[in-house]
């Protein structure tokens, strides 16, 4: 097994090399079984009371470090506290921890569970919740911290969550990051290692322990094409025969609506028989257990209902379901058991078939989980929630979709959002490989299934961002300032850290600027100015030549203007008619040569927004353009034909600054077309 192993180091750390250290003659836990070089690097560093970062693929052993940092602190009794993205994953390493440690805590947003305890579980959330309460007694306590899935720190709206968590965290704490492979592990180390001034090492490898296979099943087809095999090479005839009868994308039609999220992507009427007849090879081919990922909480229960006629349990395992099942409601009050997901779900549980999303009570989720982990639960419809460090794997992992809403717009799913759930297929000692099959319902280039496949993890990149709850919290710490957290965030660190390139490429472009020479450089600067100048002078002269007083008497019908707007140049045109929009100063009896009487007197005078002239000109226009009007009366949807274009003569009205010249010439109009005023 290739391992990679880095350490970032603080100024004039007196460093010890790794490969020197000497292991405790009594470790803190003792395993059955021989650790993998990764494990006994990470170890190591644990044992010298250094931060690491352990990036791994899933299921290749991380949790054994996070339990080796946990049994050190209880021996040395100290606390540890070990957090997690989501209360599921909690549940499960509460459950784990307290069957090894049994001096084990939890606290959740929905149960607390003896938070004395000496090593806690928690969501990062309740510790940032601590840290700003100012739980001194425990915090003082505490020498390690588990941060579970750390990559989850790229989450948009709760990656935030880690960082300031990371920042407020005492400089006496030592830190085990487990993540999935992440590009630039080393630059998180830097960061963490600057602010804690603390070595933090990190331990890679992509090493997968059940190599995987990956299929598409093309939707309305009859079976799977691998297309990437288990040396990771990719099969590019497989992919062209499972995709010659796909529709091109533009003919698949997804639809979004405000206020929802994964559920808005509209399926072909294709999908129940397509999800029937994929499940129906996998029970043929023994692929199961399956997990079925779908990116919206209503199709993992849409699809569970289409399959409701199938029966994956025998006998005795209906009856472990049951008591399962019975003990886990027993908690609850009998009026609470009838409610309507609680009676929804027992059936489809009954028949090993379950689903798995937010929306589910949280009961009823642990009990899923359990369910699922001793194998009563054969098709498992889950969200992409369920990847988030839930042990969790099973044989088959299908991707219902190559798309999802990602709460803006539709796109596909990324290399690292694709290796994260894919890596649930395959049980470490149980299965040789595991299957991956990707639905596919349109064309897609090799390139993007490749990339999808076979790309790398996506970078930790931080979502940092100040909120108002942010800004109260800190207002009841001492010492605690928004420029601290955005001085010590990771944000800040990233952005730092391309100053150097960027000011090199800044000196590149000086030195360039410097050696440039131009011939006669000061007759050329001469003509500029003197151009500048010259149109200065005409837009002045312009402007006034178009004031009411200067310009109207002579814009009668026939005459030839010419126009330009903004960047846009129209050419010559007739005027047609001209007219000034009603000020609401004047009444509905007003006669027109009334409201133009202020600028026949002779004098100049200011236009505001409601005292707007328009002439009505016939241009030859783009013959696209759509005659339209803005709220405050000036023309929208009009463009200029462009060269060797089709175009056709429509009446534009036109502002007066937008009359670039005004002929001498004056032409006669027939009479109706000088009716087509729009000004009135």
């Amino acid at each position: 097994m290739l391992i990679h192993h880095q350490v970032a180091l603080p100024p004039n750390y007196p460093y010890t090399p790794i490969s020197q250290h000497v292991y405790l003659m009594e470790p803190a836990k003792e395993y059955q079984f021989e650790l993998d070089p990764f494990q006994k690097a990470a170890i190591a560093s644990i044992e010298r009371s250094e931060s690491v970062l352990v990036s791994a693929h899933t299921s290749a052993g991380k949790t054994v470090v996070a339990e080796y940092a946990i049994a050190l602190a209880l021996k040395n009794k100290q606390r540890v506290i070990y957090t997690s993205p989501i209360k599921a994953l909690s549940n499960q390493k509460y459950r784990e921890l307290e069957s090894a440690f049994g001096d084990v805590g939890l606290l959740t947003g929905d149960v607390t569970i003896n938070p004395n305890a000496s090593c806690l579980v928690m969501t990062t959330e309740i510790l940032l919740a601590m840290l700003y309460r100012g739980n001194d007694v425990i915090m003082r306590e505490v020498s390690w911290v588990v941060f579970d899935e750390i990559h989850y720190m790229r989450d948009k709206v709760r990656g935030v969550v880690w960082e300031e968590a990371l920042i407020l965290l005492p400089r006496q704490v030592h830190f085990v990051f487990l993540s999935a492979t992440i590009p630039n592990a080393m630059e998180f180390a830097e960061w963490i290692c600057k602010i804690h001034a603390q070595p933090c090492h990190v331990v890679y490898t992509d090493f997968r322990p059940t190599p995987l296979q990956h299929y598409i099943y093309p939707c309305g087809g009859d079976g799977i094409f691998m297309v990437v095999d288990e040396n990771g090479v990719f099969k590019e005839d497989n992919f062209l025969q499972a995709t010659q009868s796909l529709l091109p994308d533009q003919d698949v039609e997804y639809k979004s609506f405000k206020g929802k999220k994964a559920n808005v992507i509209d399926r072909s009427t294709k999908g129940p028989s397509d999800i029937i007849k994929i499940i129906n090879m996998i029970m043929q081919r023994d692929y199961q257990p399956v997990i079925i990922f779908s990116f919206g909480k209503s199709l993992c229960e849409t699809y569970a209902m289409q399959i409701k006629q199938f029966d994956f349990n025998n006998e005795e395992e209906k009856r472990l379901v049951k008591t399962v099942f019975d003990n886990a409601i027993d908690v609850l009050d009998v009026e609470d058991r009838q409610l309507p997901q609680i009676k929804f779900l027992y059936p489809y549980l009954l028949r090993g078939i379950a689903f798995h999303h937010s929306g589910l009570l949280p009961l009823l989720k642990e009990i899923v989980e359990l369910l699922f982990q001793e194998g009563l639960i054969k098709v498992l419809f889950a969200t992409e929630t369920f990847a988030m460090g839930l042990n969790m794997p099973a044989r088959t992992v299908v991707f219902t979709d190559v798309k999802k809403f990602d709460g803006e717009l539709v796109r596909y799913i990324t290399s690292g959002e694709y290796i994260q759930m894919s890596g649930r297929a395959g049980r470490r000692g149980i299965d040789t490989r595991g299957i991956v099959i990707l639905m596919a319902r349109e064309k897609m280039a090799p390139n993007a299934i490749k990339e999808m496949i076979m790309g790398e993890s996506d970078n930790l990149t931080s979502a940092f961002h100040l909120k108002y709850n942010m800004i109260l919290n800190m207002m009841r710490v001492e010492g605690i300032s928004p420029e601290f957290l955005l001085k010590n965030s990771f944000y800040q660190f990233q952005n730092t850290a391309t100053l150097p390139a960027l000011e090199e490429d800044l000196r590149r472009a000086e030195l360039e600027y410097s050696n440039f020479i131009i011939p006669d450089e000061d007759i050329i600067a001469e003509y500029y100015d003197t151009r500048r100048l010259l149109d200065v002078y005409t837009h002045e002269m312009r402007q006034i030549i178009n004031l009411p007083s200067n310009c109207l008497q002579f814009l009668k019908p026939g005459r030839l203007v010419r126009v330009r707007h903004a960047d846009m140049d129209f050419g010559w045109g007739m005027v047609v008619a001209y007219g000034k929009r009603v000020d609401q100063k004047y009444t509905a009896d007003s006669t027109f040569e009334q409201r133009l009487q202020e600028t026949s007197d002779g004098q100049d005078h200011q236009l505001s927004s409601t005292d707007k002239y328009f002439v009505d000109v016939l241009l030859y226009c783009d013959k696209d353009s759509i005659v339209a009007k803005a709220a405050d009366g000036t023309t929208t949807g009009v463009k200029p034909c462009k060269e060797n274009g089709t175009g056709e003569m429509m009446v534009v009205p036109v502002e007066l600054n937008s009359l670039y010249c005004i002929s001498q010439i004056r032409i006669f109009p027939p009479k109706s077309l000088t009716l087509l005023k729009t000004w009135v």
